[in-house]
């Protein structure tokens, strides 16, 4: 059974040169965590306080909030990349963070091995992105392109590779961090698509992201993160509401009426 359990967990990042005047400045800046000092009178930026979340298989949960508020941080949190300075984290699944789409990627070789490279750092195995291949290659529609260095393409068939291996995985736990905003209208439809099968093979899903379009469509709840802790715990409509305003919030409504439709009835896409 997959699950997420993080109990009051924090994690402070200290610093060690930390002069007043930057420190000051740190501290009247709206973004960011909360900025104090440890035991041993080291300044520190508190970047997550007393995170309780508890987790199971079908939760599919969208983080929201302004840059620096502490969604990516959180993501690592639950990865395992960071630890609780204080209080715990427990992770039962196999985890597959996707925080950048283009980490894990050689800009000298070419868009087939790089294919291999991206899987083999999501944590699969070279036989099973083989396997892959001619899928992913289809998805991404970049045809001879697949044969060339990656530094020969736009930021835009970039992503389209790394959207084509990152949606091919099946993982027991997805922690997704959105940055996928530099492809056309008609490939983003086809890669929604895409990721919500993919979010239907996962157990659990932790998604941030700045488009409603997606937490209306990936999520069934949501959590609004500010200043490092959460401030609003829900139904996605009823966070984003609380974040955003009532303009935001009957869009994302909207929205999950008109997914609802589609799912009872396909031949309404």
């Amino acid at each position: 059974m997959v699950s997420i359990d993080t109990y009051n967990a924090c994690v402070d990042f200290p610093i060690f040169d930390a002069k007043s005047r930057s420190l000051k400045k740190a501290m009247l800046s709206s973004a960011g965590g909360v900025i104090g000092k440890n035991a041993n009178n080291t300044v520190v930026v508190e970047a997550l306080k007393d995170i309780n979340l508890h987790l199971r298989e079908g939760d599919r949960v969208g983080l929201v909030g302004h840059n620096g508020a502490g969604k990516s941080t959180l993501l690592r949190l639950l990865s395992g990349i960071y630890e609780p300075t204080r209080g715990t984290s427990h992770v039962r699944g196999r985890v597959a963070p996707v925080f950048d789409l283009g980490v894990g990627m050689d800009p000298e070789v070419s868009g087939y091995d790089n294919i291999i490279i991206r899987g083999l750092f999501l944590g699969q195995t070279i036989k099973q992105m083989k396997a892959k291949m001619d899928d992913i290659a289809e998805f991404t529609e970049l045809g001879d392109y697949l044969a060339m260095p990656l530094r020969t393409y736009s930021t835009g068939m970039r992503v389209r590779l790394a959207l084509g291996v990152v949606t091919s995985i099946e993982p027991e736990i997805l922690l997704l961090d959105e940055g996928i905003g530099a492809v056309d209208a008609a490939f983003m439809n086809k890669a929604r698509i895409r990721l919500q099968d993919m979010v239907k093979r996962s157990g659990i899903l932790v998604f941030a992201s700045h488009s409603n379009d997606f937490l209306a469509q990936l999520c069934n709840t949501a959590l609004w993160v500010d200043h490092g802790q959460i401030r609003q715990a829900g139904l996605v409509d009823e966070v984003v509401e609380a974040y955003e305003g009532p303009g935001a919030g009957e869009y994302v409504r909207e929205l999950l009426k008109r997914f609802e439709t589609q799912d009872a009835d396909p031949r309404s896409t």
